[in-house]
């Protein structure tokens, strides 16, 4: 076995454990983990409830129907929901950078922002991700075809949440706080993967696609899901592998800026 390999493996087994610590650090509290859990799941529910008003009143928008949106609501949040339970800290990058709290990490025999990502587990998200499946399975093709679509659905929308967040939070090795603008950039980020691309028009839509790529999310149920277009889909998966790739060179440069926070801190 090559030294690349067992180092993959190696961080690879790091990942996993880390997965299973931070699960049973949630599952301590076990009544209170399925009490968020179970909040973010009726919440998701009660959007949906006003997306069914307004479309018994506008059967159709700009081509979309509530199928569509149902199939939105489940990429979005299924997506969102299985990157914060298992990269929980990528929309916290801006804090850690800025609060010195990078220490414990670069002590660490691992990729930084690997260690960084899988330190945390968001409870919630476990809501948001039982959400996005059970909504899929109430309204999306459950074929073979079907269920792997939507699994790369999930993990495009998934890798964007990530990537997108690391990018806008390395930020702050340049700037210094930037966490209030780096949760403006998450809240909007998150709103704009909910609603149909399609309702977008001009320079706004050309913004969802290049500026703010949540584009490639909110258009998930038309161009992956509803009517498979293999361009969409390869530009989609393209843009998600790119916008990864460069969040990781972005923080390992923006390390070369780090000013050590000289605290005693463990992971979070």
């Amino acid at each position: 076995m090559s030294t690349a390999d067992k180092k993959i493996g190696a961080n690879a087994r790091f990942v996993w454990t880390s997965w299973k610590a931070n699960l049973a650090s949630a599952m301590e509290y076990r009544l209170s983990f399925l009490l968020l859990a179970g909040m973010m799941f009726v919440n998701n529910f009660i959007w949906l409830f006003f997306w069914r008003l307004f479309f018994e009143r506008f059967p159709v928008v700009q081509g979309w129907d509530l199928r569509d949106v149902m199939l939105l609501w489940a990429v979005s949040t299924a997506g969102f929901g299985w990157a914060a339970m298992l990269f929980g800290n990528f929309s916290r990058i801006a804090g850690i950078v800025a609060g010195g709290q990078l220490d414990v990490y670069l002590t660490q025999p691992r990729p930084v922002l690997l260690s960084v990502l899988v330190s945390r587990c968001s409870v919630t998200a476990a809501g948001d991700f039982v959400f996005g499946i059970v909504v899929y399975l109430m309204v999306g093709d459950l074929s073979p075809r079907g269920m792997m679509l939507f699994a790369l659905a999930l993990l495009v929308s998934g890798l964007l949440f990530i990537s997108v967040m690391v990018i806008v939070g390395c930020s702050a090795f340049w700037i210094g706080n930037a966490e209030g603008m780096t949760q403006q950039a998450f809240g909007s980020f998150i709103a704009l993967t909910t609603y149909p691309s399609d309702i977008f028009r001009g320079l706004a839509k050309a913004a969802l696609f290049t500026i703010i790529p949540a584009g490639f999310i909110s258009y998930m149920p038309i161009g992956m899901l509803k009517s498979f277009d293999p361009g969409f889909a390869a530009t989609a998966t393209g843009v998600a592998a790119g916008l990864t790739l460069a969040a990781a060179l972005l923080f390992r440069f923006g390390l070369r800026r780090y000013a050590s926070g000289n605290t005693i801190a463990m992971r979070s």
